[in-house]
């Protein structure tokens, strides 16, 4: 009885030494990711037509040249620069589960930081990869001359009515977080794309109408025949996970992904931080690339097919919005 004793009294000590750390590791994480206390409050409006940019590639796409599955990629690259952003390049080019990729969807994508050299990694990336790029930031939060981290989308395909979607509320410290959309063309078929960068700290109803501030801007695209919705969306509690899920399948999106499948790690910790979304779209592979470690985060992809009606995606937003 007594080594009974003893040795449910070790399990126990180790659980409770792997949950103090477990704690400690997220505290750490989160004071990474906090931003330095200031009483400024983001603002928006026309002075921040500056924190959305658009370039690349253009030459224009013939209309037969839409291929018969597309790869999109999702990947918070954490502010990758120098030799990693080399890396990474590298990766998305010969990989062989994120290589290749039609569409990208990234955050934490820096321009104007020290941290980067001040290089515009958007632009960087799509120059390296021949694609097009659509990037986008949150107003500065604490007013230290340098832009806050941002989204963006890099695409092989035109791109038209490029939008930064600033998610609605604060975090910590008056800061905010954004989303980038853009219609693609890919041949004769339009595809709405968001790249989305959520709030950490915040309750979860909050949290709620934050990602919702995407869907709000998709239901003026309409006649587009699928959409895509990919980021980090900070679902960093199992009723956060809940939440996405419930507010995205009524708004008629899946995901091949499941969600206790893990895309973030620190030390010991691993959580259901990104996902990816489709609408009017069928998926025929996809997964989280957990050899990749340039960042915390791991890069998730999929391959689909285009819907064969193009008004597949307005009638899945017409059974949503019955379903409320």
């Amino acid at each position: 009885m007594m080594g009974r004793r003893q040795k449910t009294g070790r399990v126990n000590a180790w659980r409770y030494s792997a949950i103090a750390i477990a704690v400690l590791c997220l505290a750490a994480s989160a004071l990474r990711l906090r931003p330095h206390a200031s009483p400024a409050r983001a603002h928006d409006g026309e002075s921040a037509a500056h924190l959305l940019e658009v370039g690349g590639e253009h030459a224009p796409a013939k209309p037969g040249d839409a291929p018969a599955e597309l790869k999109i990629v999702s990947y918070n690259i954490r502010y990758r620069a120098g030799d990693e952003l080399k890396q990474l390049i590298t990766l998305l080019k010969e990989d062989p589960e994120i290589g290749g990729a039609h569409v990208i969807g990234l955050q934490e994508v820096d321009r104007n930081r020290k941290r980067t050299g001040n290089v515009n990694t958007a632009r960087q990336l799509a120059d390296a990869l021949g694609m097009r790029y659509a990037w986008a930031a949150p107003p500065d939060a604490d007013e230290d001359g340098e832009e806050e981290t941002g989204v963006a989308i890099l695409s092989a395909f035109p791109m038209s009515d490029v939008t930064r979607i600033l998610l609605t509320h604060e975090g910590p410290d008056g800061r905010r977080r954004v989303a980038v959309g853009a219609t693609l063309h890919v041949g004769k078929t339009a595809l709405r794309v968001y790249s989305v960068h959520a709030e950490t700290r915040m309750p979860l109803e909050k949290k709620v109408e934050h990602w919702r501030a995407v869907l709000e801007d998709l239901r003026l695209h309409p006649k587009v025949a699928g959409a895509v919705v990919v980021g980090d969306f900070n679902t960093i509690k199992e009723k956060d996970v809940k939440a996405a899920r419930r507010l995205f399948s009524q708004e008629g999106f899946t995901t091949p992904i499941p969600d206790d499948r893990s895309t973030w790690k620190t030390f010991i910790v691993e959580l259901k931080l990104d996902w990816l979304w489709l609408r009017g779209l069928e998926a025929r592979s996809h997964g989280i690339d957990k050899e990749v470690g340039l960042s915390d985060h791991w890069p998730l992809w999929v391959t689909f097919k285009l819907a064969n009606k193009p008004e597949a995606n307005a009638a899945a937003a017409g059974v949503s919005s019955e379903s409320k």
